[in-house]
């Protein structure tokens, strides 16, 4: 795994192999962040990354948040409570040296509790559990979505939108399933 582009580009990730299971990591493939980035920096989302808030639930080892960071987020929070995945975390944070620019939260992203509003969100959950809703859910409560944020929600079935979320586009790639999603809320 690599940051694919912006002031970190070309810069190699902290490896997890083919992922771990009992952690739930299954970090997205270079190809797919690189699909994925493509299209959000392709103006038909205007440009959600330059100079945005960034939550990225789920976050794994980080990589979508710093590949947004690198291609000019302005802060990213990565959200995760596992064990593996928060030391992932904090080794690509020191690789990218961008811990001034990072906030880590170590919390189950389906019991977030209060937050501050976030205007670009990746949402990645382990697939096939249903907690890219909870998780979402929990975000709106708690104010960490701003009310006209862009929503990238990774999973592999079928996603039920809360209320004031509404899909704009939805790909494939293999097994994973890209939406992307507006907050009007």
């Amino acid at each position: 795994m690599r940051i694919i582009a912006g002031r970190f580009r070309g810069l190699a990730l902290a490896s997890v192999g083919k992922g771990d299971a009992g952690a739930h990591l299954r970090p997205t493939t270079d190809r797919v962040r690189e699909s994925l980035f493509s299209m959000l920096t392709g103006g038909r989302f205007g440009d959600p990354i330059e100079g945005a808030r960034v939550l990225d639930l789920f976050a794994g080892t980080g990589a979508l948040g710093l590949e947004a960071l690198s291609r000019g987020a302005a802060r990213v929070t990565l959200v995760d409570d596992g064990r593996k995945a928060l030391s992932l975390i904090r080794e690509n944070v020191a690789k990218c040296r961008c811990s001034d620019e990072v906030t880590i939260v170590k919390r189950d992203a389906t019991r977030l509790g209060d937050g501050q509003a976030h205007n670009l969100i990746f949402l990645d959950p382990p697939y096939g559990k249903a907690l890219g809703e909870k998780a979402l859910n929990a975000a709106i409560k708690g104010g960490w979505i701003a009310a006209d944020a862009l929503i990238v929600w990774e999973d592999n079935a079928a996603i039920e939108l809360p209320d004031g979320i509404e899909l704009l586009d939805s790909r494939r790639y293999g097994d994973t399933v890209i939406s992307i999603c507006e907050a009007s809320l």
